[in-house]
């Protein structure tokens, strides 16, 4: 568990949702293993997913580069101690992407006929 105060290194959220992203880190951190990062982001992740719909990317960690896309209002970079967290939400939920290629499939199975 890291004690530490989240430091926002870089972001384009709203504060509510800020606050709410460190507290899921927070939470993360005391229910996990400090060096299982996987399964701390996989908790934030569910937990945004939950909250404000799918499509959410969570990396944590120590050493990580990054070049993303991400929804304007979705983003941000900060650090705890040590360990850093990069969340965002992808462009469309995968709802969408489903319906989307379940209609592509449908068409060119159309166009077969």
């Amino acid at each position: 568990m890291l004690e530490g105060k989240a430091v926002v290194r870089e972001t384009d959220m709203p504060e509510v949702m800020q606050n709410y992203v460190m507290e899921l880190a927070h939470q993360a951190l005391d229910a996990h293993e400090v060096s299982d990062c996987q399964s701390i982001a996989h908790f934030i992740k569910q937990k945004l997913d939950e909250t404000y719909g799918p499509a959410w990317n969570c990396v944590v960690g120590n050493d990580f580069g990054s070049c993303i896309t991400h929804l304007c209002g979705s983003f941000i970079f900060f650090r705890v101690e040590m360990m850093e967290f990069l969340i965002f939400k992808d462009g469309k939920d995968f709802t969408e992407r489903k319906e989307e290629a379940i209609g592509v499939l449908q068409k060119a199975g159309n166009e077969d006929s």
